[in-house]
């Protein structure tokens, strides 16, 4: 059983952030949905588990300090693809894929999107 029903970030551009999570999610084989109105996205395998949205209260979007949202990745190729794309897409890296040293097959990437939200992905497979 999953434990979160869905995960949110704020945007204050939803069209960069549709290029953005379309090109990186996409190399993970997470797919765009559906729009919510004019007020965001909707991601996921099979129904909405990552959304992208404004913030309901009407004030700027804010990344979290300290937060970061991980995807799984099917190989380590996966991997290389999400970083690629999403920095052709407005990210920036902040962290090249490669190998991480907490668990012995962690392979990873890190990016921020173009509103500062930090998001990675992992695959665990062995090399």
């Amino acid at each position: 059983m999953a434990i979160f029903t869905h995960v949110v970030v704020g945007t204050n551009d939803l069209a960069k952030a549709r290029q953005f999570y379309d090109a990186a999610l996409g190399a993970l084989g997470v797919k765009f949905i559906a729009p919510m109105g004019d007020h965001g996205l909707l991601y996921g395998a099979d129904h909405p588990e990552f959304l992208v949205t404004k913030p309901a209260n009407g004030k700027p979007a804010s990344f979290a300090n300290g937060g970061t949202i991980g995807f799984a990745a099917p190989s380590r190729a996966a991997v290389h693809e999400f970083h690629k794309a999403g920095l052709a897409n407005g990210g920036t890296d902040e962290g090249e894929p490669g190998p991480r040293s907490f668990a012995p097959t962690a392979y990873a990437a890190y990016l921020r999107d173009p509103d500062g939200n930090k998001i990675c992905t992992y695959c665990f497979l062995p090399a």
